[in-house]
């Protein structure tokens, strides 16, 4: 643990990611909060997509999505995902696997109701992963939603959020020669004591 120094050091994983993102929010060019979100289907067929990281809590990271797409439904289905956050300016990563709740409380309504009118109306208007006839389709449905919700359209009952809490972090650090520093944070259940280790690049 004695070379665990520099961007690795801390004792608190969620201090060290809440760094990394910060700085990378200065040096990446675009989407410095992105996440390659992994889940698995009812027929344990992967998938994954990219979202945008919204907080990083004490104890968990956060994104907002609708609750009827196919990440939503497998994540329901299982409780469980994994992500990976890669930043090419800082030549690091960070890779999370854990457990996953809802958040559809005051917190998803603050969130939604930051977001701008058009991407409110838009979450509202949009039956994200389902079939869509054409984006003509979708364009009356975002000026019905509109009409009718006007220009304070509270959060749908659709939509809202996910709160992963890890049992693995691993921070990644690109190295001279493929020699990467590798550190994996693990615990066996959410209230255990974190236990890091080295690993091989």
């Amino acid at each position: 643990m004695s070379d665990r120094s520099g961007i690795f050091a801390g004792d608190d994983p969620f201090d060290i990611a809440r760094s990394w993102l910060a700085e990378a929010q200065r040096s990446e060019p675009n989407d410095p909060d992105a996440i390659a979100l992994a889940t698995v289907d009812a027929d344990g067929m992967p998938d994954a997509r990219m979202v945008l990281l919204k907080e990083i809590e004490e104890a968990a990271f956060v994104f907002y999505t609708n609750y009827g797409s196919a990440k939503a439904r497998e994540i329901d289905a299982t409780g469980k995902a994994a992500f990976v956050m890669h930043w090419k300016s800082l030549r690091r990563q960070i890779r999370v696997r854990g457990t996953v709740t809802r958040e559809d409380g005051p917190q998803a309504d603050a969130y939604y109701a930051s977001r701008s009118l058009k991407s409110r109306l838009g979450a509202r208007a949009s039956r994200q992963s389902q079939p869509l006839a054409s984006r003509a389709a979708l364009m009356a449905e975002v000026a019905r939603v509109t009409a009718t919700h006007g220009t304070a359209p509270e959060r749908p009952s659709y939509w809202g959020g996910y709160r992963i809490r890890p049992l693995q972090i691993e921070f990644w650090a690109d190295g001279a020669f493929r020699l990467h520093d590798r550190f994996l944070w693990t615990r066996q259940n959410l209230a255990d004591p974190w236990v890091v280790t080295r690993l091989n690049p």
